[in-house]
C-alpha cells in the first residue's frame, strides 16, 4: 500500500492572466480499485463561462502537467511550430493556446503517484489505466463539456491510448495515438525478447521518477511546482513505486505477471482511430502504430505515415490540420473531409522516402512525397526472397550450394565494437519500391571458444541498409534526430518458437507468444532454422541502389539510445563464443521483402 501525504485542496481558477480559463489541480476522484485522485488541469475557452459546452481532449501522462516543454527540452520548443507556443506548453502534448482557440477544452492529468498526483507510481500498468478510463469518463460529465471526448498525444501520450480506448470509458469518441506503441512487451521493452535497457533506463531516470509525487526540489530545479502537499522521503517514494527498470529485466515472458498484467484485445477498440506512425520509429513506436491499426476493431480507423524528429511533425501546420479535421468530424460533427463516411477517404495514406535529403532536416523531408491505398499491407505487393549466399552477396535467384558452408563472427558484439556479416544486392536495374513487413529465414548455430565456457543461447541482431546509387548509405532521421538505417529486427534463438495457429500469425509476420514455456534449448554444433521479424519500412530504391543485409551479434550503427546491452540479459555465460550462418542443400536463408508494384 502507498504511503501518502495528506491531500490538501489545491484547486484554483485563473480567468483573466491567459487567453483561455486556467484551472490548476483539479481533482478527479478516483472509482476505480485505486481509489484516490487524480489532479489535473483544465485549460478552457472563455465561452463557456458563458455556458458553451465544448469537446474535450484529454492527456494523461507521467511527464509533469506543469513542467514547461522550454524547461523539459529546450531545443526541442526552440524548433517548434511557434502556432504551438504559449504559457502552459508541454512536451508531448496538444498546446492550449492553439486548441482553445479552436473552441477545445484541454485536460492534461498527472499521472498517478507522478507531478501533482498521489497514489503508487506503476507507469502503464492496468492500474494507472483504470486512472486514465475514470478521467476520460470525469472530462466528459462536467458541465463545460459536451460529452464528447478525444485523445491527442504523443509517445506514450499515445501508447497510453490503445489500453484506455479497448476500456470503453463513457464520453470516448475518437482517438490520435501519435507515435505510440501498442504492445508493450514486443514494441517497448523485449525486441525479440532481447531486453531494450537503455532508454528504458534512460526514460525512467530522467523523465519518469525525477517528477514521482512527493520528490523534494522540483522548483529549485526548474522542473515544475513542488508538490502541493509537501515533500516525501526517499525511503518512502521507492515504496511508492514499481521500478521499471529492475520489473523489465526481472521478467523475461509475456505469461509473467508484471507483462500479462499489461495485455488486453486490440479488438476491443472501436472508437475512430486515426494512428500515425514514423518511418523512423525502427526501435520503439512504429511496429505499434502499424499494429495497433490492423487489429483495432473500429469502423472508422486510418493510418497516416510519416517521417520526421518524433517530437516535431506533431506541430506541423499541415499535420495539425489532418489531427484538427479529424477531430472535428467526430467530435464537433464538422466533418469537411469525409473521416466518417465509409469509403470516402482511403484509409492508409503514406509517405513514400525516395533520395538522399539528410537526416533531421525537416523542410528537405517535404520533398517525400505522399500516396494513399485502400489497405495495409499494401495488396499488390510481391513478397520476394532475397537469398543469402557465402560470398556475401544477396540476390533474388536462389544459389545453388554444392557442398555446406558457413560464415562465422563474434557474439556479443557492442555498438562500440560491432561483430557482423553483411550481405548485398547487385545495384537495382529499375526503381523499386519496398514498402512493408519483413521477414528473415536464417540457419544458425553457435560454437565454443576455445578457452571459454559453454554458451547456451544466440541473439540474432538484423538491420537493412540502403546504398544510393552514388555508393553512400543513405540515412533517415530516428527518433532522436540521429541518422539511422531502413529497419532492424531481432530474435533471441531460444524464443524461436512461432505459433502458426495464432489468428496473428502471418507469413510476412510470424506470431511469438513469448511464454516461459515455450523456451527451447541453444546447443552447440546443432542447426536452427529460425524466421525472425524485421520491422516495417518502406524505401523507394533508385536505379542503381543497392540494398545491404546485416546479420550481427549486437546493436549497430543507427540504435542510438535504444540498447540492448544489460550485463545480466546478455551475459558472457550465456552468450559468449562464435555465432555460424549455414549454407547448404538444406540451410537456404533469405530475407522476404515487400515490393510493391505501381498502380
Amino acid at each position: 500500500m502507498a504511503e501518502q501525504l495528506e491531500v490538501k485542496k489545491a484547486h484554483k481558477i485563473d480567468e483573466t492572466s491567459f487567453p483561455y480559463i486556467f484551472e490548476e489541480n483539479a481533482e478527479v476522484e478516483l472509482k476505480s480499485s485505486s481509489k484516490g485522485i487524480v489532479r489535473v488541469n483544465v485549460y478552457r475557452p472563455k465561452s463557456t463561462n458563458e455556458g458553451a459546452k465544448l469537446p474535450v481532449l484529454v492527456t494523461y501522462g507521467p511527464y509533469g502537467k506543469d513542467i514547461h516543454y522550454k524547461d523539459f527540452h529546450p531545443k526541442s520548443y526552440s524548433e517548434v511550430n511557434p502556432e504551438h507556443h504559449s504559457d502552459h506548453s508541454a512536451w508531448e502534448t496538444p498546446d492550449p493556446g492553439f486548441w482553445t482557440k479552436h473552441d477545445y477544452v484541454i485536460v492534461r492529468a498527472d499521472e498517478r503517484g507522478l507531478g501533482q498526483s498521489p497514489g503508487f507510481l506503476d507507469t502503464m500498468s492496468r492500474g494507472t489505466s483504470e486512472c486514465f478510463f475514470d478521467v476520460v469518463e470525469w472530462a466528459a460529465e462536467q458541465p463545460w463539456s459536451s460529452g464528447k471526448v478525444g485523445l491527442l498525444g504523443i509517445s506514450y501520450y499515445a501508447g497510453s491510448q490503445w489500453r484506455v480506448a479497448a476500456r470503453k470509458p463513457k464520453g470516448l469518441t475518437a482517438i490520435i495515438p501519435w507515435e505510440g506503441m501498442s504492445d508493450y512487451y514486443r514494441d517497448r521493452c523485449r525486441h525479440g525478447g532481447i531486453l531494450s535497457n537503455k532508454f528504458i533506463d534512460f526514460w525512467w531516470n530522467r523523465q519518469v521518477i525525477t517528477n514521482q509525487y512527493g520528490k523534494p526540489g522540483r522548483a529549485a530545479r526548474n522542473w515544475g511546482p513542488d508538490t502541493v502537499d509537501g515533500d516525501l522521503s526517499e525511503e518512502v517514494r521507492a515504496k511508492n513505486r514499481q521500478d521499471q527498470t529492475i520489473d523489465t529485466n526481472a521478467s523475461k515472458y509475456r505469461d509473467e505477471i508484471y507483462y500479462a498484467s499489461k495485455e488486453y484485445d486490440m479488438s476491443d477498440i472501436e472508437v475512430p482511430l486515426l494512428s500515425v506512425g514514423n518511418w523512423g520509429g525502427i526501435l520503439l513506436h512504429l511496429r505499434g502504430n502499424i499494429e495497433g491499426y490492423t487489429h483495432a476493431g473500429s469502423e472508422f480507423k486510418y493510418l497516416r505515415m510519416i517521417t520526421g524528429r518524433h517530437d516535431l511533425p506533431f506541430f506541423y501546420k499541415e499535420e495539425v490540420e489532418v489531427q484538427r479535421s479529424f477531430l472535428d468530424a467526430f467530435l464537433k460533427g464538422d466533418d469537411r473531409l469525409g473521416w466518417s463516411v465509409k469509403g470516402k477517404l482511403p484509409p492508409v495514406d503514406i509517405v513514400l522516402r525516395k533520395g538522399d535529403v539528410g537526416f533531421d532536416n525537416s523542410e528537405a523531408e517535404k520533398v517525400f512525397e505522399r500516396r494513399t491505398e485502400n489497405e495495409w499491407p499494401i495488396a499488390r505487393t510481391r513478397y520476394t526472397n532475397f537469398y543469402l549466399t557465402p560470398s556475401n552477396t544477396l540476390t533474388p535467384v536462389q544459389p545453388i550450394t554444392n557442398r555446406p558452408q558457413k560464415l562465422s563472427y563474434e557474439a556479443l558484439g557492442t555498438l562500440d565494437n560491432p561483430k557482423l556479416i553483411q550481405f548485398t544486392t547487385a545495384p537495382f536495374e529499375e526503381e523499386t519500391e519496398i514498402t512493408g513487413h519483413i521477414v528473415a529465414h536464417l540457419n544458425v548455430s553457435l560454437s565454443p571458444h576455445v578457452t571459454g565456457g559453454t554458451p547456451s543461447d544466440i541473439d540474432l541482431f538484423l538491420t537493412l541498409r540502403y546504398i544510393s546509387p552514388s555508393g553512400k548509405e543513405v540515412h533517415y532521421t530516428g527518433t532522436a534526430g540521429d541518422p539511422i538505417p531502413l529497419a532492424k529486427g531481432w530474435l533471441r534463438t531460444s524464443l524461436r518458437k512461432t505459433n502458426p495457429t495464432h489468428p496473428k500469425h502471418r507469413e510476412y509476420l510470424p506470431w511469438r507468444d513469448y511464454f516461459s514455456t515455450d523456451v527451447q534449448p541453444v546447443i552447440p554444433g546443432d542447426v536452427y532454422a529460425v524466421d525472425v521479424e524485421v520491422w516495417p519500412t518502406n524505401v523507394i530504391v533508385e536505379k542503381g541502389s543497392k540494398i545491404v543485409f546485416e546479420l550481427s551479434s549486437g546493436d549497430t550503427q543507427g540504435s542510438g539510445i535504444f540498447q540492448h546491452n544489460h550485463p545480466e540479459d546478455r551475459s558472457e555465460k550465456v552468450f559468449a563464443g562464435l555465432n555460424h550462418l549455414h549454407f547448404g542443400e538444406k540451410f537456404v536463408n533469405y530475407v522476404t521483402l515487400p515490393i510493391v508494384p505501381p498502380k
